[in-house]
């Protein structure tokens, strides 16, 4: 990796990442702001995603999704609601993959195309 493309933690933008499940539904990922040292940051608000898995055909889809609310008691509260947008999201993005992918316009290189008047077959 060179010195450009280096990572870099944004030591001013860090979060605690505390993980929450039912071992069934989902999970909630709770990122509470804190300070490079490790102290909590109060000046920010903790940020509540919720994942899900679906099992579609090619295997297990997790859909990750922010939650509202400034509790867990209130992301808890949003989780089903949550969940049901973030799959009919993804549901319709899928689709729209599909669509895209089954009318994809197929152009021949140059020189594929027979001459004008070469093909066997006669319009009366």
């Amino acid at each position: 990796m060179n010195a450009a493309a280096e990572a870099r933690f944004d030591a001013d933008n860090l979060y605690r990442e505390e993980a929450y499940t039912d071992r069934r539904v989902g999970s909630i990922r709770a990122l509470v702001p804190v300070h490079s040292d490790g102290a909590p940051d109060t000046s920010r608000a903790t940020v509540y995603v919720g994942q899900i898995s679906v099992m579609t055909p090619m295997g297990t889809l997790p859909i990750s999704f922010e939650l509202p609310g400034t509790t867990l008691k209130e992301a808890l509260a949003g989780f089903s609601e949550g969940a049901r947008i973030a799959m009919d999201d993804t549901m319709r993005e899928l689709q729209q993959m599909r669509r895209e992918s089954a009318s994809s316009i197929v152009i021949p290189e140059p020189g594929a195309v027979p001459p004008a008047g070469g093909g066997r077959i006669r319009m009366p």
